[in-house]
């Protein structure tokens, strides 16, 4: 409370009440992180107690508002078992995964879901190193749960607890000192790391810069591997220097291989915390747009954040790091975010969910026409995740677009729910779910589902995608819903008429007509037929149980899926 003023100073506050306001007070940067991080050091008591309680929490919670943050300072941690369960992230507060070390493990599984896990989204786990218990840490989660900057001294097990169904997944800049066993993964991402061994394959298993994996057998068993990743910059960490909080902004490789933190001090920059709008759940766009307009970044704690405007980052190097999966809702059918044509915008860690009015778009990276170059310092948009539907209505009619040349879009899902609330063809439309007119984008680990129209559009040139993994939509209710001129169904993954180079490895696109399964698509794939510089290699198309079939895999080539047996049919070249 402020103290009283004495009397004599009345009238001299009554004459300047009439003089011009002053400007308002500038947004400070830093700040404590709030509520929803919680953040742990190794001489603290009953750490197991709390990480329970988060979990029990949130175990089950596909839908709910619970968002969480779990930082660990760095040193040593013994007996733990840290299950993570939705919207949760788990990351150590080192410079490198060896900093924070669990004699323990960190822990996804499926018994929620009666041994399936299909539904294990939204969760992370980054910068730990692990000793398992057993010698193997397991982690069973499908779309949307990152897995970065760890280091497994032991074996990594990718399927849950009796081998269920299981559809993931996504590891970057980490090493598993033993065997990565996916057993019954459908389909998984790894990039830029070292494994010491890889047990086996279902559809579609991709490795580019990964020390230690499989060579190149697609379709029998079905890896793609390619020695190096062409361009990749590592997702930008909260870190601790001394007592102060820091951002590390990993640099920019090319023909990446193995893991940025292997042979000591990874290369890049840190940025104080002070240089970064704190931002609360609660913060509205016009708060998030004065604090980028100051010129600070943003660092979004784990909430619900709805936006009336679209949050503008205008100024080039610009960080958008979330924590915890800060989701952001824009309301009455406004754009949730809008890059600007500038160099080195890093965009990472945060959900865009749909609101029930619809938005054109949900993120925009660059203006429409965008041109400038960015081939020295690109955008990257990483661990960003947009869902239409499924926590409520939701409707957007292209999800993400991606304007300005050289963006990486490295492991994003972009999914129009199939279950949950708010569900239905016309409840949760989404016509497109990602559309590139941006040259030279490179995508490493694409994730896109269930979109009414085409999930992937891509209409610039020199396109580049290292793993795709896409489902139709579940819920067309019968073949004129999804007639596209004469072409029955809209692909997966289609390419512009106009585009004249673009390549991509390792895509897989599956069907589940569940409503009406006599539905027929005529490819996953589409692209300019006959086109030397659009260069595919190993593509396959699926029926999941015979619920609709595909007659080709890409344009009139391949061979159709047909009966029940859930069997895929692939290209291994295009043309």
């Amino acid at each position: 409370m402020a103290a009283a003023l004495p009397a004599a100073s009345l009238p001299v506050l009554a004459s300047q009440a009439s003089a011009a306001p002053a400007a308002a007070a500038a947004l400070p940067g830093g700040g404590d992180l709030g509520p929803n991080v919680l953040v742990f050091d190794p001489s603290m008591p009953n750490i197991q107690g709390k990480l329970d309680e988060i979990f029990k929490q949130q175990e089950s919670a596909q839908f709910g508002t619970g968002r969480y943050a779990l930082l660990f300072k760095p040193g040593m941690y013994s007996g733990l078992n840290a299950q993570i369960g939705f919207y949760t992230s788990i990351a150590g507060l080192g410079l490198s995964p060896d900093d924070t070390t669990f004699n323990g493990d960190v822990t996804v599984d499926a018994g929620w879901f009666n041994g399936n896990a299909t539904q294990n989204f939204w969760r992370s786990a980054e910068n730990l190193a692990l000793c398992p218990v057993n010698g193997t840490n397991r982690w069973a989660v499908a779309q949307a749960a990152p897995f970065r900057r760890m280091h497994v001294k032991g074996g990594l097990n990718l399927a849950p607890d009796g081998y269920g169904w299981a559809s993931g997944g996504y590891i970057a800049d980490s090493r598993i000192d033993g065997t990565v066993g996916p057993y019954s993964q459908q389909q998984w991402y790894s990039r830029d790391s070292s494994v010491g061994g890889w047990n086996n394959a279902v559809w579609n298993m991709v490795f580019s810069g990964v020390e230690g994996a499989p060579g190149q057998t697609f379709p029998d068993p079905p890896y793609t591997t390619l020695d190096t990743t062409p361009v990749s910059r590592e997702k930008p960490f909260l870190h601790l220097d001394g007592g102060d909080y820091k951002v590390f902004l990993p640099e920019k490789r090319t023909n990446a291989r193995g893991t940025t933190w292997g042979s000591g001090t990874p290369r890049g920059e840190s940025l104080p915390l002070g240089q970064f709008y704190v931002a609360k759940p609660g913060a509205d766009a016009a708060t998030l747009n004065t604090a980028l307009a100051q010129g600070l970044n943003l660092l979004l704690t784990p909430g619900i954040y709805h936006v009336d405007r679209p949050i503008e980052v205008q100024r080039a190097n610009t960080v958008v790091l979330g924590l915890g999966y800060a989701t952001l809702i824009p309301d009455n059918g406004v754009t949730a975010m809008k890059v600007a044509d500038v160099d080195g915008v890093r965009l990472a860690g945060f959900l865009i969910d749909a609101g029930p009015v619809n938005s054109a778009t949900l993120l925009e990276v660059g203006p429409e026409g965008a041109s400038a170059s960015h081939a020295a310092n690109p955008t990257t948009v990483q661990d960003v995740f947009i869902r239409i539907g499924g926590a409520g209505p939701g409707k957007a009619t292209t999800s993400m677009v991606i304007n300005s040349n050289h963006t990486i879009i490295d492991h994003t899902w972009v999914w129009r729910a199939d279950h949950g609330d708010g569900v239905g063809w016309e409840t949760n439309r989404a016509d497109y779910g990602v559309r590139v007119n941006g040259d030279d984008v490179l995508a490493t680990g694409l994730f896109v589902e269930h979109f009414n129209k085409y999930d992937v559009e891509w209409r610039g040139e020199r396109g580049r995608t290292v793993f795709f993994q896409n489902e139709k939509a579940y819920d067309a209710p019968n073949q004129a819903a999804v007639q596209n001129g004469s072409t029955k169904g809209f692909a997966a993954y289609k390419i512009a008429e106009t585009v004249t180079t673009h390549e991509g490895w390792g895509l897989g696109s599956y069907c589940y007509y569940n409503v009406d399964p006599t539905i027929r698509q005529d490819h996953g794939f589409e692209a300019p037929p006959n086109r030397p510089g659009v260069k595919f290699h190993d593509l396959l198309v699926v029926s999941l149980g015979g619920k609709g079939q595909y007659e080709h895999v890409i344009n009139g080539i391949g061979a159709p899926t047909s009966g029940t047996s859930t069997v895929p049919s692939t290209v291994v070249s295009y043309p």
